[in-house]
């Protein structure tokens, strides 16, 4: 495959895994929300935990199109998978989202073990997403000076005489 004309799949993977930060960070946020007010034993707002439930939907569509996106940028470019640790960090990133997504279906007042793994699953997202994106920042290295055109601006030394 010609891997210029990929590059509309690396933007959207891109803002994808932007998006996918960001979403974590706010359910982070209404998570710590939810038992702050759980811990002083006030009644919980029915939006917040609909907020909640509806940004965890969006986090897990986001890896799983970034999943898809690495699969098929990965095997178009070089014909197959596992070239870089940023395979197992991915995978390791998809099945802790889905861990966390499929334990949150099951809290409730049967089921105490089930918080317990969706708090611990999103900790360990944290680190997972620190992974993942530092193996994809050398993955992204290794297609950028295929581009003929300026992602990064340089400056030179005698440009930053001219600003002093």
């Amino acid at each position: 495959m010609d891997l210029p004309s990929f590059l509309w799949l690396w933007r959207i993977a891109a803002w994808s895994m932007g998006l996918s930060l960001v979403a974590y960070v706010l359910l982070a946020l209404i998570g710590i929300r939810m038992l702050h007010v759980r811990t002083l034993w006030q009644r919980e707002s029915s939006w917040l935990r609909s907020l909640h439930y509806k940004i965890g939907i969006c986090l897990v569509s986001l890896v799983l199109l970034l999943l898809l996106i690495g699969i098929v940028g990965t095997y178009g470019h070089f014909g197959s998978l596992g070239h870089s640790q940023h395979l197992w960090a991915g995978l390791t990133t998809v099945m802790l989202v889905l861990l966390s997504a499929g334990s949150a279906t099951q809290i409730g007042v049967g089921h105490p073990w089930a918080r317990r793994i969706h708090i611990g699953a999103n900790i360990a997202i944290f680190f997972a997403f620190a992974w993942v994106s530092i193996t994809g920042w050398s993955v992204v290295q290794k297609y950028l000076p295929q581009y003929h055109f300026p992602l990064v601006i340089e400056i030179s030394h005698n440009s930053c005489d001219r600003l002093i």
